[in-house]
């Protein structure tokens, strides 16, 4: 019985402690727990030594605003250090640039500077570089356009006739001349090299032979007449003289232009088979008036109206006579008809002034000039550019073709002479010819063996074809030299100034 009670009843020492042990477990394990949660608590509010606030700042991202004021404050920045032009006019050329109002209603130089300032410094470094390239891409394309556009208007009905007619008086005269080069090449090359290299010769024995003071005021332009015994001289004053050759006595006083006369030319006839008492000369000035004379009369006999206000800076004939060539600052170069005086031919296609013309002597071609740095080659016969001349870098001044029909000369503001083959339409070659600009080029004009250039370096300088290497060179006049030309013989050599004198130069023995 008492066996049974002691497992049916346990005793109080143990319920006791195992109550007791239950007890101090529980404690510690609350303890603990409310030890970590209070140190999880305080690491997640207080910030350690370990931790820097700038965690915390990143973790959360920026407002607008103050994105914004940041913004502001690294522009203001930016524009501290920019440095604009105090020049008004710079600063409204580079608002241009940026394709921005140069002006502002109410805007003074000062705030359209500080405008500049703000605008530069809110665009990034390759935003404005990208506004700058497109804006010269741009430019460059309108005047790329504007160079290369060829402009063809519908012509009167006289301008078919005048084509056929050029076309029946070309053809022979093209035919002519291409036997004579194949005569000359018949030649044995021994003697033609002998003969040039006399030539050559010769031309290294150039000198001065006669100088006299041509007017007032500066001269512009000279020309041989066709006989070679006159010199034609155009000047500043608005007078065209003739004078005697060699010994440049007057002969003629011509009066009409008002105004600096640009240009006086011979009629291909004049002093040989033409009447003294009909057209012989034409001339042209500043104003636009062309003017024609005879050789007995100091007065003109007629005047082609059509050009005012524009100057007219070159006027030619024809190798037919029949016809008149004027280079004009419209832009644009025109044919007529001197028989009746009527415009047949009103050519456009430089982006700027024509400066000077000419024809090729078989009369089919003609090759005009321009101050927008081209020349073109004309078909007079289609009315078509067959060659555009491209290369150089500054204004053309003057232009002329060789006898030998496919070789042309230019000679421009960039001090370059140039040498132009048709048959390979290309530049066949490129003298540095001056210190200054070239003002006039002249081929030898029988046979083109050489070649004249002048300057306002006040140089003249004759080349030798093909080598293009200098033969002779000579500065004799004071200040710079408009216009030169070369006789027909061969013989003499005439240069005008703008120190108003002319001079004559003669090769050594030329015959």
């Amino acid at each position: 019985m008492m066996q049974d009670d002691s497992f049916t009843l346990p005793s109080r020492r143990t319920t006791t402690t195992v109550d007791h042990a239950e007890h101090v477990h529980s404690e510690l394990l609350s303890q603990t727990a409310a030890k970590q949660a209070y140190d999880h608590h305080h690491q997640a509010t207080i910030p350690t030594r370990r931790e820097p606030e700038t965690i915390k700042l990143e973790d959360q991202p920026l407002a607008d605003d103050q994105r914004a004021l940041l913004a502001e404050f690294e522009r203001r920045r930016r524009a501290r250090q920019i440095h604009v032009s105090t020049d008004d006019v710079e600063v409204k050329a580079n608002l241009r640039r940026l394709e921005e109002p140069i002006c502002l209603f109410g805007e003074g130089p000062a705030e359209r500077r500080e405008r500049l300032r703000n605008l530069i410094s809110r665009l990034s470094d390759d935003e404005i570089a990208q506004k700058l390239r497109k804006k010269e891409e741009d430019d460059r394309r309108i005047e790329t356009t504007k160079e290369e556009a060829t402009w063809y208007h519908q012509g009167p009905d006289e301008l078919q006739v005048a084509r056929y007619w050029i076309a029946q008086y070309s053809l022979p005269r093209a035919k002519e001349r291409i036997q004579r080069l194949k005569d000359y090449v018949a030649i044995p090359e021994v003697h033609r090299t002998s003969k040039i290299q006399e030539l050559y010769r010769r031309l290294r024995g150039t000198s001065l032979h006669c100088s006299q003071v041509g007017d007032t005021r500066p001269l512009f332009y000279c020309e041989f007449s066709p006989n070679d015994q006159m010199l034609a001289v155009s000047s500043r004053s608005g007078l065209c003289k003739l004078w005697t050759v060699p010994d440049c006595r007057p002969i003629r006083t011509l009066r009409g232009h008002t105004i600096d006369a640009c240009c006086i030319s011979w009629h291909p006839q004049s002093t040989l088979t033409q009447d003294p008492g009909v057209i012989n000369l034409a001339s042209s000035a500043f104003d636009g008036s062309v003017k024609l004379w005879n050789l007995e009369s100091d007065e003109p006999i007629a005047e082609i109206e059509g050009h005012a206000p524009f100057r007219v800076s070159k006027v030619r004939f024809h190798p037919s006579g029949r016809f008149l060539g004027t280079a004009c600052y419209d832009h644009s170069w025109r044919l007529w008809d001197l028989d009746t005086q009527d415009e047949v031919l009103h050519q456009e296609g430089h982006s700027k002034a024509v400066h000077d013309l000419a024809f090729q002597c078989d009369g089919s071609l003609a090759a005009t000039a321009g101050m927008d740095a081209y020349g073109r080659v004309w078909d007079l016969r289609t009315g078509r550019c067959i060659m555009f001349l491209e290369g150089h870098l500054k204004p053309i001044l003057s232009i002329d073709f060789s006898p030998n029909g496919y070789h042309i000369a230019t000679g421009a503001e960039d001090n370059l002479c140039k040498i132009w083959d048709l048959r390979q339409t290309k530049n066949a070659y490129s003298i540095a010819a001056h210190q200054s600009l070239v003002s006039t080029v002249k081929f030898q004009r029988t046979e083109g063996h050489y070649l004249v250039t002048v300057s306002y370096d006040n140089t003249v300088k004759l080349w030798m074809h093909p080598v293009w290497s200098a033969l002779y060179s000579s500065t004799g006049h004071e200040q710079k030299i408009m216009s030169a030309d070369i006789s027909l013989d061969g013989r003499w050599i005439a240069t005008v100034s703008y120190d108003r004198t002319l001079k004559i130069w003669s090769p050594e023995s030329i015959k």
